[in-house]
């Protein structure tokens, strides 16, 4: 170890592990081969010194911060932080201004890195997107949150995407047995044991950064104890504050609620049950929940199964009435019936067709015949005349047409064969027959 390398142990002591054991080198980056691979284009491009602006896409922990420091190292460019959040445009004047000055004087390259760049604000993008273009400066930007809904299409077109995945449980092993024997991380004073290194893993869902923290608390409570191995029940405890990958504002929340609805639809209910346990264990209301579940109960299910909205909305109840934990049972009564439920969308397809007619038609006159008469002036232009009442008819009903003159004859309502709508279509197939004319 040299002189620079013990320098920067010491500077190192004091700051937590994931930051103590960031890699500085490409050579020493886990995970990511589909874009750090000896033959991808990203790592050609490092090594060519031609990085383009980058959008860092992925979950937390997955090496955003990191790739982009060791991007500005490789490259020998100034790697300059700033806040999506706390920078505005006079911080970008003076970053851009900077840059310009650095590029005129020393041919140097500056690599803007912002972090968390789906904040960005509309003033701060167009504020950016000149000198983005112009090259004065390689933009690198990191989200957890899809680019293409975040930020806006100018920036965003002079941008590569690059998506980060959450690493592999051997991945973030092969960073947890790194940590354990480095100089800047635990310098070999513990050992941890296979069933330890394997629950860590398990339990970080990819993220390098919730594995560090849980080794680093996990050894000092070791540590404290007099004792040198690692066992996996010190790390059950030190990831006792377990947060699943659920970010109820993010797009986490909506691929997880897309998932369990299309589960549903399928008719899945073991894959329909483990999404809604997801969005449960990571903070969801259990009211939004089920909400989305009465929804489903009309638009997916409707008359096939007239019990899955009653169904639905007596969980929706029970959970009012009992809370949690208790309501996750009435939920996953609820979850399983919607699952297995015959499927029909007639609901939502007959409300778009009807939609529709109105949208194209206007409000068209109703007929006469259907209109109300509360007065003789009303009654003496012809309001109600000619209305047959169906209870006064056998079987209570009465050939009539009730849509306006202009779309007489219109079918809007298409029902399944799913079912309880097969019976329904079979007596709405009676009735047309009836309607006929002649």
């Amino acid at each position: 170890m040299d002189l620079f390398d013990r320098a920067l142990e010491k500077d190192d002591a004091s700051k937590p592990m994931p930051e103590r054991m960031r890699p500085r080198r490409l050579e020493d980056f886990v995970g990511q081969e589909h874009v750090l691979g000896p033959a991808s284009a990203l790592r050609r491009a490092i090594e060519a010194d031609q990085v383009p602006s980058l959008i860092l896409w992925g979950p937390p922990g997955t090496g955003k911060t990191t790739l982009a420091r060791i991007v500005a190292e490789r490259t020998g460019a100034v790697f300059v932080p700033f806040s999506a959040v706390l920078g505005g445009v006079k911080e970008i004047r003076e970053i851009v201004e900077a840059a310009r000055e650095r590029r005129k004087l020393h041919r140097q390259r500056t690599i803007l890195f912002v972090d968390e760049i789906h904040r960005f604000t509309r003033n701060q993008q167009d504020a950016f997107l000149p000198h983005v273009e112009a090259g004065t400066l390689t933009l690198i930007g990191a989200t957890t949150e899809n680019p293409s809904f975040e930020i806006n299409a100018a920036l965003l077109s002079r941008c590569r995407v690059v998506t980060l995945r959450p690493l592999t449980d051997e991945e973030v092993g092969v960073l947890l047995e790194r940590a354990v024997s480095s100089p800047l991380g635990l310098s070999g004073r513990v050992r941890l044991t296979a069933e330890a290194r394997e629950a860590i893993a398990r339990s970080a869902y990819g993220d390098a950064r919730r594995a560090l923290v849980a080794l680093e608390a996990a050894a000092g409570s070791v540590e404290l104890a007099g004792r040198e191995d690692i066992s996996a029940a010190d790390a059950e405890e030190a990831l006792q504050q377990k947060t699943l990958l659920y970010d109820k504002a993010g797009e986490e929340h909506y691929n997880v609620v897309s998932a369990f609805i299309k589960s549903l639809r399928g008719s899945d209910p073991d894959a329909a049950l483990y999404y809604m346990v997801r969005m449960l264990e990571g903070g969801e209301d259990p009211r939004f929940v089920l909400r989305r579940m009465v929804i489903f109960a009309s638009e997916d299910v409707g008359n096939a199964d007239p019990q899955a909205l009653q169904l639905a909305v007596a969980a929706l109840e029970a959970v009012e009435l009992v809370g949690l934990p208790e309501g996750v049972l009435p939920m996953s009564q609820a979850a399983i019936y919607l699952a297995l439920a015959p499927k029909s969308n007639t609901a939502i397809a007959s409300y778009a067709l009807a939609r529709k007619l109105v949208q194209e038609k206007g409000a068209l006159p109703v007929p006469l015949k259907l209109r109300n008469a509360p007065t003789r002036l009303m009654e003496s232009m012809g309001y109600g005349g000619g209305y047959r009442y169906p209870h006064n008819f056998d079987g209570h009903y009465v050939a009539e047409e009730y849509l306006p003159d202009e779309i007489r004859g219109e079918r809007i309502v298409r029902l399944s064969e799913s079912g309880r709508e097969k019976e329904l279509a079979t007596r709405l197939s009676e009735l047309r027959e009836k309607a006929k004319p002649g």
